[in-house]
């Protein structure tokens, strides 16, 4: 699915903050700490189109488990339609993650790749989904993400010790890849 399935659901979507795809750039500069040499579980919150799904799902092996979690009814109906043992979908907010988890009977992620437009969710529903994506992170993982501006930045640090940003301009338009890993210990 290209351009014009973004343009279209753009217009009806106000959650959908992109009106292409994201490049082979992006998705391979944003994916490049992922271990695919061993069996992992990602959870892909945001995935669309799946872009991001099908690389993943070509590099994973066959014990790896992808979940994509997609609020757009028309992007989980075409997510549906990928025929991989490994997949689950869920039309529901990232905020669920943790009975989402429980449903797939699994207690802890290794990597959150995230294209989720968190700088149009209310404060509140963005820290929530962050610091629930934290307590679920396997200490060697990662939450990943990429999103327009830098604005993801300061919310990240409340939740990891250690966040990267790195722009990738062969994009439309260019993206900020986040890097975070190693959750803060609550106080």
């Amino acid at each position: 699915m290209g351009t014009f399935t973004y343009l279209k659901t753009l217009i009806k979507d106000r959650n959908v903050a992109s009106i292409t795809p994201s490049s082979s750039f992006t998705v391979k500069k944003a994916t490049r700490n992922i271990d695919f040499s061993r069996d992992i579980v990602i959870v892909e919150y945001g995935p669309g189109t799946g872009v991001f799904s099908e690389y993943l799902l070509k590099k994973m092996t066959a014990g790896s488990r992808l979940i994509m979690i997609e609020l757009n009814k028309e992007f989980c109906d075409i997510l549906h339609g990928i025929e991989d043992e490994r997949v689950s979908v869920y039309n529901e907010s990232a905020e669920n993650i943790h009975e989402i988890l429980e449903n797939e009977g699994l207690a802890e992620v290794d990597y959150f790749l995230s294209g989720i437009p968190f700088s149009f969710l209310p404060e509140m529903v963005k820290d929530t989904i962050l610091s629930r994506s934290a307590s679920l992170l396997n200490p060697e993982g990662y939450f990943l993400a990429y999103q327009t501006s830098k604005h993801l930045k300061k919310p990240l640090k409340r939740h990891f010790k250690h966040v990267k940003t790195e722009f990738e301009l062969r994009n439309l338009p260019p993206m900020c890849i986040y890097e975070a890993n190693g959750k803060k210990q609550q106080v």
